[in-house]
């Protein structure tokens, strides 16, 4: 009953092109996928070789989930953080560091949060490149791009996975209107939405030339800072 009265809540929204970024991003924190770029304290109970060094900020913590989305750890190596919550990601840790310490007690914080940078093109009230924190998924990047247009088709949005030029069709509208998740996907970085009138999409025609402008204009962008 929650989830339907908040997705009307949405529809509603974004329908008069005033969603904002906040409304989208309203979850439970024990829900955050953690991503690229999150900065973490790790504390193994017992093992401050293995722990992030006490009084360190977000700047010099040596946990940092790395664009690849892993994170290195003495002992265990390599941990990928793609897909987790921060319980799920303490549980692997927890499972991996079991094959060396006796019952290992570790807890997971993030101290900063990191960014996922993703495009929403097409018939969407301001088209670009947007960064999101805490929640990455389809609704957070069309609320940051201040929703559809009157042409926009709810029923097909387009979603181009980064590296990929295979277009795959999400219903957004059944989460607008239902609360149903499984349109409501999770972004990685360099993903691309795209949302036409005619329920029509062409990757070289309809969107490369989008996504190299949106390149250029973010390449001034960082040049310039």
């Amino acid at each position: 009953m929650r989830k339907t009265i908040l997705a009307l809540g949405l529809a509603a929204s974004l329908s008069a092109f005033s969603l904002t970024a906040s409304a989208a991003n309203a979850q439970n924190t024990t829900d955050y996928i953690m991503c690229p770029g999150d900065v973490l304290q790790v504390i193994v109970y017992g093992h401050e070789d293995l722990s992030t060094p006490m009084g360190s900020g977000a700047t010099n913590s040596p946990y940092v989930v790395r664009p690849d989305g892993k994170v290195s750890f003495p002992l265990i190596g390599d941990v990928d953080v793609t897909g987790k919550t921060v319980a799920q990601f303490r549980e692997e840790l927890a499972s991996r560091f079991s094959q060396y310490l006796v019952t290992p007690s570790i807890s997971v914080n993030v101290m900063k949060l990191g960014t996922t940078r993703v495009y929403v093109l097409g018939e969407i009230k301001r088209p670009g490149l947007y960064e999101l924190e805490k929640s990455h998924k389809v609704i957070d990047a069309l609320a940051k791009a201040e929703g559809f247009t009157e042409k926009s088709g709810k029923k097909n949005v387009f979603l181009v996975r980064a590296g990929s030029i295979e277009v795959e069709k999400l219903n957004i509208n059944n989460f607008l209107t239902k609360g149903d998740q499984k349109g409501n996907v999770v972004l990685n970085e360099g993903d691309c939405l795209y949302l036409t009138s005619n329920h029509k999409v062409v990757f070289s025609k309809d969107i490369m030339p989008f996504l190299s402008a949106a390149y250029y204009v973010s390449e001034i962008k960082n040049d310039n800072n």
